[in-house]
Parts: C-alpha cells; structure tokens; sequence
C-alpha cells in the first residue's frame, strides 16, 4: 500500500476542478440538502441533547499524536487480521440500517463500493435488501452479519443460519438497543422508517418470520410490519440469553456496545470472540461516557489476545490512528458513508472511503509509522482542561 494517501492526492489535484465534499461535514450537509427531514433526521439524530455525541467528539480532541521524524515511511504496510481474515486496513463499515431511507440502491450501493475498495461491510439485521442479495454482490469479499437479540428465537436462529450459510464471515451482536432512545429529532418528524415497511427485507425473505403470519406480506404488508414491531428488539435479553445464542453459531461472534470493563469480562465468561467499544454513536444513551475514553480500560479488561474494536464518532484518519494507538484492532466507519451515500450513491461511498484511507495513510506516515507494529497508547499524548 506504498504512497496510497499520495495518490490519492495526485488523482484529486489532477482532476483540476473541486471534488464537492471531503469531509464528513461536508458529506453530512450534502445529505440534508437531498434528503427529507423526516429521513434525513433518522440519520443524523442522536438520543437527548447530543451530549454524548459530543463526548465523543471531544474525547478524540484531548488524545493528541506525537509525531516522530526521519522514521522511514516510504513503504507502508496497514494490514491487520481478524478471524483468520487479513485486511488491508484496519477499516469496516458499520452496520446501518434501512439504507433505503438515505438512497434507492441502500446497501446495494454500499456493497459494491465495499467490493470496489476492498472494504469489509457489516450488514445490518434491519437492511433494505435482504442478505441474499448483499452476498450475491460480495460473493468473495469479507463480511459480516449484525444481529439484533429479538424476542422471536426460532427467527433469530433461522437468520443466523441463513448468514452463516451465504458465507458471513462474522455475527456482530448488539447490545446496546433493548429499546429506541427518546430522539427529538425523529420525534419532532413522528417518523420512524419502519412504521412505513423499510428495513424488513431480512424478516420478510425469512421462511420461519413468514410462518408467523396468516397471510403473506404482499397481501398484508401491515400485519407483517406490526409482527416485526412486536418482536425485532427485547428489552428482557440478558447475559445467559447471549450465551444461548452464542451457541446458535460455530462463527465468531462480536458484542457490539460496550462501554464497561465489567461488561467486556462477562462477554468473555459468555464466550464472545471479540468485543466492539460502542456508545452508538450517541443514538442510545444520552449523557454517556465517550465510547474513546473507554476503550484503553476495555482492551486491559479482556487482554491483548481478545480483539477488540472501536466504532462511534469516527470521521477522519486522525480518529482512525488514535482509536488504534488506544488498543483498538480496528475501527468500524458508520455516518459518514451513509451520508455520502445520500448525497451521491455509490460513487459517493466509494469516494469517502477512498478518501478515509488515503487521509489514515498520510496521518500515520507523518506521524512517522509505516506499520501498525509499535503505534501504540505512547504515540499520543492526553490534554487535560
């Protein structure tokens, strides 16, 4: 991956003309410009007040990188492996749901941008296509399967299934969703995109969800939407019920939102592979701790042989490197590709992709790293107030 951020660069410069958006701001204030409040809302709304948003945006300002000089960077290497599965960069798109919301292609667009770039894609339970379509898309390429605990068991076990026999990689399980949080922003719309069908297709392609209506859903879409309401999350799902479904699967299974050292020990006495720090991005939990604060404690809670990764609030190479210096193996990338795929589909995720890459590569190169071996928690340096 030698000089990848240059030419990167190079391809920018040379096109002689603005590109339109670079930044995850700038992809966000695209979206808004083409999206509908309601959707557009559902998207960029967090729980509350959006304090713990912006804990997480202030925590990734108080870790500060130190540069080091004259390390020798011209041949850069950022592959890591997870599972048995090397990648390129240690780089994943979040699981987001009901994509048909933000563009007409959903995650049909956003696989094949992951395929154009190499990228692994996490599918979400509440995707717009169903997993059959995505794997048709990414026959080859690594991906992964997040799962939300329902209330209807023999569906979850069936969806498990259906993922590990399309050849999903991974489940990513999470957790941190019992229940919606309180959304003013969704509120103040009264909208919520799975009121009007979007996000259903794993359920209404799954055989045993099928089975528990008395008519289909093409001829009764509305009875199928209220099964789903009714069952789709559970509130009363606990740790002896994670490893009744971590028994479900021979895959790696990751719990997805975590924010507590105590937490990341019983996932292991549960028998999770891996653990992703996650405060969802400031969707759940109003006033929580940043999800970057508590990495470092979670990576020394499990040990260095549990991977642990880091999703919520990345959006630069910057954040990138830091979560990495603080222990994580890699870094899930959430809103800002799904706001570049409102704002120019699949062309629009492969862009901001491309762009996160090349801006990691040059971040780390300057900081004097060419691998990933010795960046760690003494690259960077922690302001106090």
């Amino acid at each position: 991956m030698a000089n990848f951020g240059l030419l990167r660069q190079f391809q920018i410069y040379g096109k002689g003309k603005p590109v339109g958006h670079i930044t995850a701001e700038q992809w966000a204030a695209a979206a808004e410009e083409v999206m509908e409040p309601g959707p557009f809302g559902y998207l960029h709304g967090n729980a509350g007040d959006h304090s713990t948003t912006q804990a997480n945006a202030e925590a990734f300002a108080r870790w500060q990188i130190r540069p080091r000089m004259l390390r020798n960077v011209g041949v850069r290497d950022w592959s890591c492996e997870l599972f048995g599965a090397k990648i390129a960069m240690p780089l994943l798109l979040a699981p987001i749901g009901v994509q048909s919301i933000i563009h007409p292609d959903g995650e049909l667009a956003t696989a094949q941008a992951a395929k154009d770039t190499g990228t692994p894609f996490v599918l979400s339970t509440v995707s717009s296509y169903s997993m059959e379509k995505i794997a048709e898309i990414l026959p080859d390429a690594l991906r992964w399967f997040q799962v939300y605990p329902g209330r209807d068991w023999d569906v979850m076990a069936s969806m498990i299934a259906r993922a590990e026999a399309l050849g999903f990689a991974a489940l990513v399980i999470t957790v941190d969703t019992p229940l919606l949080a309180w959304r003013p922003m969704d509120l103040n719309s009264a909208y919520l995109p799975f009121l009007q069908g979007h996000g259903m297709a794993n359920y209404l392609t799954d055989p045993v969800f099928r089975s528990r209506l008395k008519e289909t859903p093409e001829e009764n879409p509305e009875a199928a939407i209220q099964l789903f309401l009714s069952t789709y999350v559970n509130p009363e799902f606990d740790w002896s019920d994670l490893k009744r479904l971590r028994a479900m699967t021979r895959l790696p299974v990751l719990v997805k939102g975590l924010t507590h050292p105590d937490d990341a020990r019983l996932a292991l006495e549960a028998r999770m592979d891996g653990i992703i720090v996650s405060n969802h991005g400031g969707r759940q939990v109003d006033g929580a701790v940043a999800a970057l604060d508590m990495l470092p404690q979670i990576v020394s809670a499990v040990g260095a042989d549990v991977p642990v990764l880091f999703d919520s609030g990345i959006r630069s190479g910057a954040h990138i490197a830091k979560a990495l210096a603080l222990g994580a193996r890699a870094v899930l990338v959430g809103r800002p590709y799904a706001y570049a795929l409102a704002a120019a589909g699949q062309d629009g995720v492969r862009q901001c992709i491309e762009d996160l890459r090349a801006d990691f590569d040059l971040q780390m190169a300057l900081s004097g790293a060419a691998n990933l071996e010795h960046w760690d928690r003494s690259c960077l340096n922690e302001s106090h107030p």
